[in-house]
C-alpha cells in the first residue's frame, strides 16, 4: 500500500489531531542570500516561533497542491523537484507530489546554482518548487530552467520569474484526486553521493517508501503517543524515513530549526518528544555543554524521552559510554543505510545490542545483508569485504545512468562501496569506505569537486582532497596541495582562495607534500591516507 494511504488513514482516524509543529520556522535573513554564506549544519535561528497543523490539515493541504499541479498539466510519471528548507508546508508538498503519480525530486538545499540547474535537468524535473532561500540562486539559472519547467515559489513576496503557491493553491479542491498508485509505479528520485563531480540521480518505486515505514516502526516502535523530534533537513532520506514511523503510527513530530544542546533539549522539554534522532556532532555538542554547565539538565523535563539514536556516520563508543552515564534509561540504537537502500536503516544495531556500540548491526527488518569479495563471493566470517545489501528498499537504478546502475546492482543485491566485517556474534563492523566520498558531520562532500577548484590556482601544480579523522565531524576535508616548481604558496593563501566555495565544502586542513598516481595517472588516495592516518578512519572512529 502506497504511503499516501497512511495519510488519508490518519487524516480519518485522527483528524484533530497534531501532527506536525514547527518550532522556530525562519531565519531572519536577507532573502537574496546567496549560497556561499550557507554552514555545513543549518544556522541557527534568531527569532522564536511555533505552529502546528493536525492531520486533516496536512491531508488537505497535500490535496490542494496535487490539484493545483494535475491543473496545470502534471501527470503520472512526471517529476516535481522541491528545494525548501524545513517547515510545515515542507511533508504536504512532498506528499501532494505523490498523490498526483508524479515523483517527488528533493534537492539539498546547500546546491549552488549550478548544481539545481544539473540536478532539475538529470532528473528531468517537470516543476521546481521553492523556498524564500533560494530565490537568489533560482533567479541566477531562472532563465535557463524556465523553458518547458513551472517554477512555483512557496513564501511570501514571490518573486517576478516564479508562480506563487499560496494564491494558486488557495483555490484548488482539497478532495484527494482519484489517481491510482501503486507500490510498482516510481515514486521519488534523490541524490547521493558521487566521487566523480556531481551527485546520481537514485530511482526508487513506491514499494520502498512504504518499506521505510515498516522498518522504522519495526525498529523503533513507535506507538501513537510518541512524539518525534526532527532535525536534519527533510530533503535526507534518514530524516523523513525516520518520520515515516510517526506517519504509520499517526503521532506527532517536532520540526526543530536550529542544532544548539539548549535548543534541543528546550524541545524535548516543552513538547514532551519521546525519540530524538541525532547527528553525532549535535550528540557531542550536548554532552560538552552539560559537563561545561552551559545547560543545566535540572532546567528541562526529560523523563519521557525514550529513545535516542543516531546515524548518517559512525559513531565513537566513548560518546555513547558518556551518554548512558548521564541519560542510563535512554535506549539506543545506530543504524546504516545508503539512498540507495532508502530507508531508516537497512542494517541496525537494535536496541536491545547497546553492549555492541561500534558495530552498525545486523541486517535491518525485511533485508537481507553479506559481504563478498571483489568477485562478489561471499568471504568467511571475520575476513574483510564489500559490505552488500537486498531488500524491498534496494533502488530501481541510477537515473539516466545504466553503467553506474550496472557497476552497484547485481541479482537484487546493492553493492554498497563499504568495506565491512563480521565478527562472531553475526555483528557487522565497517573498517573503510571503498569510495572517496567524505562524509563530514553526516554530509557528503565530493573530493573531486573540491580539487577542480583548487587546481585553478595558477600555483597549484596538482591536488587530492581526503578526509582526515575528527572528533566531532566524524572526518574532516584535507587538501594535499603539490606547488608548482620555484613557487610558494601559503595556507593562508589556500584559505583566502577556497572563499569562493560554500563554507561546507572549504578545506579544513592544508598539507603542501607531493601528489603520488599510479601508472594511469589516477591519484593513489589509499597511500595518502595511510601517510596521513587515515587508511582505517571507520575503524578508528567506531573505536572512539
Amino acid at each position: 500500500m502506497p504511503i499516501t494511504e497512511f495519510l488519508e488513514r490518519n487524516a480519518r482516524q485522527y483528524p484533530t489531531d497534531v501532527c506536525l509543529v514547527e518550532i522556530n520556522p525562519e531565519i531572519q535573513e536577507d532573502r537574496r542570500v546567496t549560497w556561499k554564506e550557507y554552514e555545513l549544519i543549518e544556522p541557527s535561528p534568531k527569532t522564536s516561533y511555533r505552529r502546528e497543523i493536525t492531520w486533516s490539515v496536512f491531508n488537505e493541504k497535500a490535496n490542494r497542491f496535487a490539484n493545483l499541479l494535475l491543473q496545470r498539466g502534471i501527470k503520472k510519471g512526471d517529476k516535481v523537484a522541491i528545494l525548501m528548507m524545513n517547515g510545515l508546508e515542507w511533508l504536504p508538498i512532498y506528499f501532494g507530489i505523490l498523490k498526483t503519480g508524479a515523483l517527488a525530486v528533493p534537492l539539498n538545499f546547500r546546491y549552488s546554482s549550478d548544481e539545481i540547474e544539473y540536478c532539475v535537468k538529470l532528473a528531468e524535473a517537470d516543476v521546481l518548487v521553492f523556498g524564500p532561500s533560494f530565490i537568489g540562486r533560482v533567479e541566477e539559472i531562472a532563465d535557463r530552467i524556465s523553458k518547458g519547467r513551472l517554477l512555483i515559489y512557496v513564501g511570501e513576496g514571490c518573486p517576478g520569474f516564479a508562480d506563487d503557491y499560496n494564491s494558486l493553491a488557495a483555490n484548488c479542491s482539497s478532495q484527494s484526486p482519484a489517481i491510482p498508485i501503486f507500490e510498482d509505479d516510481d515514486a521519488a528520485i534523490y541524490f547521493s553521493s558521487g566521487t566523480t563531480g556531481f551527485p546520481k540521480a537514485i530511482l526508487h518505486k513506491h514499494r520502498s517508501l512504504t518499506h521505510s515505514c515498516l522498518v522504522e516502526q519495526n525498529h523503533h516502535g513507535q506507538q501513537k503517543d510518541d512524539v518525534f523530534l526532527c532535525i536534519p533537513p527533510l530533503y535526507h532520506t534518514g530524516a523523513k524515513m525516520h518520520w515515516f514511523g510517526s506517519l504509520l503510527s499517526g503521532s506527532k513530530a517536532i520540526l526543530l530549526k536550529g542544532t544548539k544542546p539548549e535548543f534541543i533539549l528546550d524541545a524535548v522539554s516543552k513538547e514532551k518528544c519521546t525519540i530524538v534522532w541525532l547527528l553525532v556532532p549535535w550528540a557531542q555538542d550536548i554532552l560538552e555543554a552539560i559537563e561545561s554547565g552551559k545547560v543545566n539538565l535540572d532546567d528541562y523535563e526529560l523523563d519521557q524521552w525514550r529513545l535516542m539514536h543516531i546515524g548518517a556516520q559512525p559513531v565513537p563508543q566513548s560518546l555513547i559510554k558518556k551518554w548512558k552515564s548521564i541519560f542510563p534509561n535512554h535506549a539506543y540504537d545506530t543504524n546504516y543505510g545508503l539512498s540507495e537502500s532508502i530507508g531508516p536503516g537497512c542494517v541496525h544495531l537494535g536496541v536491545e545490542n547497546i553492549h555492541k556500540v561500534g558495530a552498525i548491526g545486523k541486517a535491518g527488518y525485511g533485508w537481507e545483508v553479506k559481504i563478498v569479495d571483489e568477485k562478489r563471493n561471499t568471504v568467511a566470517k571475520g575476513e574483510v569485504g564489500e559490505l552488500a545489501v537486498k531488500g524491498p528498499g534496494v533502488m530501481t537504478c541510477y537515473y539516466h545512468d545504466e553503467k553506474a546502475t550496472n557497476e552497484v546492482l547485481g541479482d537484487g543485491w546493492l553493492f554498497t562501496g563499504d568495506m565491512a566485517q563480521e565478527d562472531e556474534d553475526g555483528f557487522i563492523f565497517l573498517v573503510d569506505r571503498k569510495k572517496d566520498v567524505i562524509i563530514s558531520g553526516g554530509e557528503n562532500l565530493y573530493p573531486v569537486q573540491i580539487e577542480d577548484f583548487i587546481r585553478t590556482n595558477n600555483k597549484v601544480h596538482d591536488v587530492a582532497v581526503i578526509g582526515l579523522p575528527d572528533k566531532r565531524l566524524g572526518e574532516i576535508a584535507a587538501a594535499i596541495i603539490e606547488v608548482k616548481e620555484e613557487m610558494a604558496m601559503t595556507e593562508e593563501e589556500v584559505n583566502d582562495f577556497c572563499l569562493k566555495l560554500p563554507r561546507y565544502k572549504r578545506p579544513h586542513k592544508v598539507i603542501f607534500a607531493d601528489i603520488p598516481r599510479n601508472p594511469t595517472g589516477k591519484i593513489e588516495k589509499p597511500k595518502l591516507r595511510e601517510i596521513y592516518g587515515a587508511n582505517k578512519l571507520i575503524a578508528d572512529q567506531n573505536l572512539g
